[in-house]
């Protein structure tokens, strides 16, 4: 016990010696405007000035969710309760046309640095099974891309990060490192969370600072929160005029979805109309508060999801309480963003800081396959439809609980919670995979209270957009380091003009074969099936490079009018933009799914099966 208490302390200093090192680097990089002479008499002293924040800058705070769809929370039209959210948006702005990735690193990394994925490496994964060695897609974001904590760090902030981090590559995220792309080595004071895409909420593969911990049982966004707010509390105390950015950051709602029943329970029957009655409802409840355009049209349900009128009574009651439980989940997580929120507000904070709230890093997820996921990954022994459902009764009062390690609802309610839009999670093609609700709270700087925009905008522009906001320049270098340009656009622009034309027009989106590419209202996309999670009918059409889309999204919300043969020449035109896109921000090669599968890139040095590295990754080997 003596050794292990040693042991912490001198990894505990260790970090406070490091991230004392690279806070002093601004004040290093000031030339030396004193006078050495051979006397002190013939000298004068200097010293480099503390590096502040801007004067009057605020508290920067991120919350960024994972696997929400845009349809779920009440706070943009879903039936499930937020009312954390709901406060946030009522006294700050809603952005309607914010977009994601479709999958998680990918967007985690972009929201990060402010740059496009494939320019910072992570077109795919930082897991050994999910990237290759090719320069957009090695996992491994470079120096020349500075994290927005590295920046605010350097600019006089002290930062903080708990929850998912998710893009660290797998070799490095040993307690034995290097921690250069922990979060501590990407500009963050302290780190409390977990460093790959998913895990246990009550038994986490849990990291503070540069060591795994044992964690204590509780929930993990009950004990992220608890160390947010120690972190604010212990600066605050110190310093209590320094500001602070915090990247708060929880698993949920990524399967595995686990939540007490206290939460889950209160939507005992709320579900049981299902997911039809669902989108229905939330499709005229978000026309009514101006989420959506009035005259949108709700696509059909999409390929393969049955009506859920057609359904069995056992697979309408197992259905429903994934749902019930995804739900709670989710209302859960937003009373913890509640304590947050609430924590900041006593210690009178809360009007000097600035919030973003994004809920979702890509759209609701499809990996719960047609019949849901109750403690089987998807590269487990195939059943059949009717084994699987058998098997999911059985288990059905596990939905929810720590035994549930991979409970996922199923496709139909993923398609409900992306409302109005088609398909989800992993499908870059599509809106249902790539928009999410964008919050914008900021007490000093907003005055239209409540207020909707609908600027196009990308998770690349919320970095430029903060820095805007908070009165500091990106810098040219970090620590001796150039920067590669920032490639989002401030949305500073649209805070106080609810009508400025969209400044963002152009963006490219590639997840594992899917992409499309948009331009000023149009766009052009490419679906790719998709097996490895769905398992559907429609997944297991064979690729088609030349089964473009075309689609107007002016006139045209939900994609649901193909114009590719109507307008062979705009299509020609965005297919030669999105090679173009890809080529500039080093997308090259096209890696699909199907290469992940079949073994196509080697990263892997055990020459694991893709669903051997996966399963090692559920059980909290390596990352």
């Amino acid at each position: 016990m003596k050794n292990n208490s040693v042991l912490r302390v001198l990894m505990l200093m260790s970090v406070i010696a490091s991230s004392a090192e690279i806070a002093l680097h601004a004040q290093e990089a000031q030339p030396y405007e004193g006078v050495v002479g051979r006397t002190l008499a013939e000298s004068k002293e200097w010293w480099p000035e503390p590096v502040k924040a801007p004067a009057g800058a605020p508290n920067v705070v991120w919350i960024l969710l994972d696997d929400v769809g845009f349809g779920a929370s009440t706070a943009f039209g879903g039936l499930i309760q937020t009312p954390t959210f709901d406060s946030l948006a009522a006294s700050g702005l809603r952005y309607t046309n914010f977009h994601t990735t479709a999958i998680c690193a990918p967007t985690r990394s972009a929201l990060l640095t402010g740059r496009n994925s494939a320019s910072v490496h992570e077109s795919g994964f930082s897991h050994t099974v999910l990237s290759a060695g090719f320069p957009g897609w090695d996992g491994r974001i470079p120096s020349s891309a500075g994290t927005i904590a590295e920046i605010l760090r350097d600019n006089g902030y002290n930062t903080f990060a708990v929850g998912k981090y998710g893009v660290t590559p797998d070799e490095e995220a040993t307690d034995a490192g290097p921690f250069d792309r922990w979060p501590t080595g990407k500009g963050f004071d302290h780190f409390f969370g977990f460093l790959g895409s998913q895990t246990d909420q009550y038994k986490p593969d849990l990291v503070e600072d540069q060591a795994h911990v044992r964690p204590d049982g509780r929930h993990l966004s009950d004990q992220i929160t608890d160390k947010a707010i120690s972190y604010i509390d212990r600066q605050k105390k110190a310093a209590p005029s320094k500001t602070f950015f915090l990247y708060y950051a929880p698993g949920a709602t990524h399967a595995p979805h686990q939540v007490d029943r206290y939460w889950s329970d209160q939507y005992k029957g709320k579900f049981d109309a299902g997911w039809d009655a669902y989108r229905a409802e939330v499709f005229e409840r978000q026309k009514s508060l101006g989420i959506i355009p009035a005259d949108a049209k709700l696509p059909d349900r999409n390929p393969d999801i049955k009506a859920w009128d057609q359904l069995s009574d056992n697979e309408q009651k197992l259905y429903a309480r994934f749902m019930e439980v995804y739900a709670g989940y989710l209302t859960y997580t937003d009373y913890e963003v509640g304590r947050l929120i609430n924590h900041l507000k006593e210690i009178n904070q809360l009007d000097n800081t600035l919030v973003f709230v994004m809920i979702g890093d890509n759209g609701a997820s499809k990996e719960g396959t047609l019949n849901g996921d109750i403690d089987r990954s998807f590269c487990s022994k195939v059943l059949t439809e009717e084994e699987n459902i058998y098997y999911n009764l059985g288990k059905i009062g596990e939905i929810g609980t720590s035994a549930a390690t991979e409970g996922n609802y199923p496709l139909g309610w993923a398609q409900a919670a992306n409302t109005p839009f088609k398909f989800w999670k992993q499908d870059a093609n599509s809106e249902g995979g790539t928009r999410n609700p964008l919050i914008v709270f900021y007490p000093k700087g907003i005055r239209d209270k409540g207020g909707i925009r609908n600027q196009y905008s990308h998770v690349i522009d919320i970095l430029p957009t903060t820095l805007d906001l908070v009165g500091v320049k990106a810098p040219e270098q970090i620590r001796g380091i150039k920067q590669q340009a920032i490639e989002g656009t401030s949305l500073a622009y649209s805070i106080d003009d609810a009508k400025a034309a969209s400044r963002h027009t152009l963006q490219y989106y590639y997840i594992f074969g899917s992409r499309s590419i948009y331009d000023d209202g149009w766009k052009a996309e490419l679906p790719y099936p998709n097996s490895l999670t769905t398992g559907n009918a429609q997944s297991k059409r064979p690729f088609d490079e030349n089964a473009w889309e075309l689609y107007n999204l002016n006139v045209d919300y939900t994609e649901r009018i193909d114009l590719a043969k109507q307008y062979p020449d705009k299509l020609s035109e965005l297919k030669a933009l999105f090679e173009e896109q890809a080529r500039a921000h080093h997308l090259y090669p096209y890696i699909t799914w199907d290469d992940v599968l079949n073994g196509r890139i080697h990263r892997n040095k055990d020459h694991k099966s893709f669903c051997e590295g996966v399963q090692d990754l559920a059980r909290g080997g390596g990352n």
